[in-house]
């Protein structure tokens, strides 16, 4: 097995494909520092921090109050004695902001969603995905008995197929992402409720691209699209815009989340969330929920970037997400194009297959709520600079 594995990463490594890390030496922001550049003023674009809150003072002030008040960790599943007031607020309030009947904490949303699928269908049931879902709904899937039919991303007359031959379960449930994490695209959700009126499916939404910064008070795509009460259920992180700590959740109708607490096994026999993650968590949508001005200046430099990125002839993918790839379609394209932004001092990260598809290899830059106009305008510097050195791998145009 070890022969096998250090054959396979020596392959990874010839083929640019081989993820490095780069640790931070300073608090997560818009600016960070970096072990191997230190004094180096580095513009971060590849976090999640969309509202530019992981570092946010308030945020920071209670997570403090709670380790002095409730302890490190609960060092216990819920079920046992690892339930407290901040885990129960923490869930009331997500309910309450997103307009759900109920919610259930995981210590991550890549657990909630693994735990879902097998929990509420069997081989009774039929599972109908968008092929860009994220890999945690497609693992979650892969353990449920359900039956499993695709459809091409965002493609509402795929959809319609996939739910006709879906026909005949007992349960049929539409999975879709809100937001897809590798091209910044959003969900048709008002053709997808349509269709599941139609049929009548359930429908899910992994929100966690969303929920903070999208749609009105940030409550996501659903509420973007005015069909919140059509959605069934909603999962999401607390990894991102709201604190970008860790923890999950499943949120939606009433029923599922009492089951989901009876017989969700990530649920079960994981730890609780600490109360500091709870109390952080609930300073951030408290804060999100009025962000208007946060999140207009993310809208602002979503802008700036896109169109500065177009103007030097670059393909850029999605639409008016803060998630904004840059396509070069080749691997070591990828990889090169990262590496002379790092030696420009942005941070950003390339994506290849298995992340991606092989063929679409990407740069991906995420925009915060933190970044400046200053900010958009080294980054689009830095890429002017890569074209414009003529010795690069090439980049697809527009």
């Amino acid at each position: 097995m070890l022969d096998r594995l250090r054959a396979e990463l020596a392959g990874l490594r010839w083929g640019g494909l081989e993820k490095t890390e780069k640790p931070l030496n300073s608090p997560q922001g818009s600016h960070v520092e970096i072990r191997g550049k230190d004094g180096a003023d580095i513009v971060n674009m590849c976090a999640n921090n969309y509202l530019g809150l992981a570092n946010h003072p308030a945020i920071l002030a209670a997570a403090k109050d709670a380790i002095d008040r409730f302890g490190f960790g609960m060092a216990s599943v819920r079920f046992i004695c690892g339930t407290n007031g901040l885990q129960l607020k923490l869930e009331t309030r997500l309910s309450d902001y997103l307009g759900t009947e109920g919610t259930i904490l995981y210590s991550s949303c890549f657990d909630a969603n693994t735990g879902l699928f097998e929990t509420l269908l069997d081989e009774c049931d039929a599972i109908v995905s968008d092929a860009l879902n994220h890999a945690s709904i497609i693992d979650g899937i892969r353990l449920s008995k359900a039956k499993r039919f695709r459809f091409s991303h965002n493609d509402m007359a795929a959809l319609e197929a996939a739910l006709d031959q879906a026909a005949g379960a007992r349960n049929i449930l539409i999975v879709t992402d809100g937001v897809f994490s590798m091209d910044g695209t959003i969900a048709n959700l008002p053709a997808i409720c349509a269709l599941a009126e139609k049929s009548n499916a359930f429908v899910m939404v992994d929100d966690s691209h969303a929920v903070g910064f999208v749609g009105p008070g940030g409550r996501g795509t659903p509420a973007l699209h005015g069909v919140a009460d059509k959605v069934d259920i909603v999962s999401g992180t607390l990894g991102k815009a709201l604190g970008g700590a860790s923890g999950g959740y499943i949120s939606g109708r009433k029923e599922i989340v009492d089951w989901l607490r009876q017989a969700s096994r990530p649920y079960l026999f994981s730890n609780a969330l600490m109360p500091a993650i709870c109390a952080a968590s609930i300073c951030a949508i408290d804060i999100a929920e009025t962000a208007s001005a946060l999140r207009q200046n993310l809208s602002h430099r979503v802008m700036q970037l896109r169109t500065g990125l177009g103007a030097v002839g670059l393909k850029v993918g999605g639409i008016d997400h803060p998630i904004v790839p840059v396509i070069t379609g080749d691997a070591q394209a990828a990889k090169n194009l990262a590496a002379h932004l790092f030696m420009n001092d942005v941070l950003a990260t390339p994506f290849a297959y298995p992340v991606v598809p092989k063929g679409a290899a990407r740069v991906r830059l995420q925009v915060s709520a933190s970044h400046s106009e200053s900010d958009i305008q080294r980054v689009v510097s830095a890429f002017a600079s890569y074209i414009g050195g003529g010795k690069h791998s090439p980049i697809p145009s527009n």
